[in-house]
């Protein structure tokens, strides 16, 4: 039996732009991108952030999540993969390290995959 298509990626489809699967996401990655979610590990971070959400318990872009890191808060950084410039986050997996806290690398910086309100639509 063939699987269904899940609603988020149906209803990328419908806008026009489909969603690119585990292994094409896989060639739009930064070097620095490491350690990598697997697939398995990434729909499991891709749900977490979804609860977060609806918590207001989810801190995005780099400024807040700097200011929050240096606060001492406690949690799992989220890091996209193929987010470009590098240089504009390739601060925060040391900043993790020094504060032990757990962090890792999805490939994608879909806003749509990560199912979380955004203040603008991105790719």
């Amino acid at each position: 039996m063939a699987r269904e298509k899940q609603p988020e990626a149906a209803a990328a489809e419908a806008e026009g732009t489909p969603e690119r699967s585990y292994r094409e996401q896989l060639d739009f990655l930064n070097p620095i991108a490491q350690p990598l979610a697997s697939r398995k590990l990434t729909r499991k971070l891709y749900k977490c952030i979804r609860k977060a959400a609806k918590h207001k318990q989810i801190r995005r872009g780099v400024k807040e999540v700097q200011k929050f890191i240096n606060k001492g808060e406690k949690g799992i950084t989220v890091l996209a993969g193929d987010t470009l410039p590098i240089d504009v986050y390739c601060h925060i997996p040391i900043m993790c390290e020094d504060r032990s806290l757990p962090y890792a690398y999805v490939p994608s910086k879909s806003v749509r995959r990560w199912g979380c309100a955004a203040g603008r639509s991105q790719p």
